[in-house]
């Protein structure tokens, strides 16, 4: 292997390497650049077409016999020197102040992804130009295997993969991966609810094992003795409680549904492309949202085992964080240079979320007298 590709992959190596660490210690504080957060998303997809466009040329030298080894040298350059840097300055301009934490937390998860993929990729590449130094050919080369070259193939997926994903991030920005987000777990809230509304306690039961479990199955037929009655009317008034909880869930659970597509299509859709001002709700607001999902979880676990305090204690979790998404979303979200006249104004949402509240409020009442049922 001649010196200049030595150092060149020897300096992409250590370049990866380097950038990786700096991305996994990143404080969230901007990087030292001239340019500014507002540049990060259109930095970060042109960068990573950049590398995208890099990765394709750099297997096709790979793969394509004979091997050129300052062909290679030439295109490591051009990665060491600018694609590289602005790939990671990219995400580095990505900070939680101007673009949530979930949205930071991706574009690194992403951007290391990259960087790990492209060096293996590079290893291919070096492992490659060490052949073609031992078999002294160098006017024809190796010929590559399908196999060795399906490695180099594969390398350059997966950095095409984390490239593809990255500007896919950057174009749908801070406010189509919110929404994205959100949609996904509207779709578990829905799949959860609709699994809770079609369960039946008295399926729970199998008197199968149960007669397998006594020493005569036939004996308990027409025998029962004033205990076991006395069970089975206990069993019937566990079972009653049980149907009304799960039908007060099912009232407070739909409309806590609802709230995603009403929060998507009223506000999340209409937030403007770059509003710094708005991260702090928008926090508080996925917070919110993301743990709802969680509870109803819970909520259908605690229903299954029969554990009616449990499920009560999630369910007004639940109605905790669904109140607390739409009071944040209840009025208009807007730069703060408007006046406070136009910031108060309400809108369909608005009146729609006062509406919520009311229904919420009423179906949620049940539950405590349920408790207090249970504990009689």
């Amino acid at each position: 292997m001649s010196t200049k590709l030595r150092v060149s992959i020897t300096t992409t190596l250590t370049l990866v390497e380097q950038f990786h660490l700096t991305l996994t210690s990143s404080s969230g504080d901007p990087a030292s650049t001239e340019l500014s957060s507002r540049d990060a998303l259109p930095l970060l997809s042109a960068s990573s077409t950049a590398l995208k466009s890099q990765v394709t040329k750099l297997s096709l030298l790979a793969i394509t016999s004979p091997f050129t080894p300052t062909a290679v040298v030439s295109l490591l350059s051009d990665l060491n020197g600018s694609v590289l840097p602005s790939f990671v300055t990219a995400a580095l301009l990505i900070t939680p102040t101007d673009h949530t934490k979930a949205f930071q937390a991706e574009a690194l998860s992403l951007t290391k992804t990259g960087l790990n993929d492209l060096s293996s990729l590079v290893k291919e590449v070096q492992s490659i130009a060490e052949r073609n130094d031992e078999v002294h050919m160098k006017k024809k080369g190796i010929e590559l295997s399908q196999s060795e070259k399906d490695l180099i193939t594969v390398a350059t997926g997966r950095v095409w993969g984390a490239c593809d994903a990255l500007i896919d991030l950057a174009s749908n920005g801070v406010t189509g991966f919110i929404i994205r987000r959100v949609e996904e777990w509207r779709d578990l809230v829905r799949d959860a609810v609709e699994e809770i509304d079609a369960w039946n306690p008295d399926e729970e039961g199998d008197e199968f094992f149960d007669e397998l479990l006594s020493d005569d199955g036939k004996q308990s037929v027409g025998n029962g003795s004033e205990g076991e009655l006395y069970e089975d009317s206990l069993d019937g008034e566990d079972n009653a409680v049980l149907y009304e909880l799960k039908k007060t869930s099912i009232r407070l659970l739909k409309p806590v549904v609802q709230i995603y597509p009403a929060i998507i299509t009223n506000r999340l859709k209409k937030i403007p492309e770059y509003l710094p001002s708005l991260v702090n709700q928008l926090e508080s607001l996925m917070t919110n949202l993301h743990h709802i999902p969680e509870q109803i979880d819970e909520i259908a676990g605690a229903l299954y085992e029969a554990d009616l305090e449990r499920s009560i204690r999630h369910l007004k979790r639940t109605k905790d964080c669904a109140v607390e998404a739409v009071r944040l979303a209840v009025l208009p979200w807007v730069e703060q240079s408007v006046t406070d006249s136009q910031q108060k104004a309400e809108d369909k949402f608005t009146n729609w979320s006062k509406t919520w509240l009311k229904v919420v409020d009423e179906v949620s009442k049940p539950l405590d007298d349920i408790k207090e049922a249970k504990s009689l």
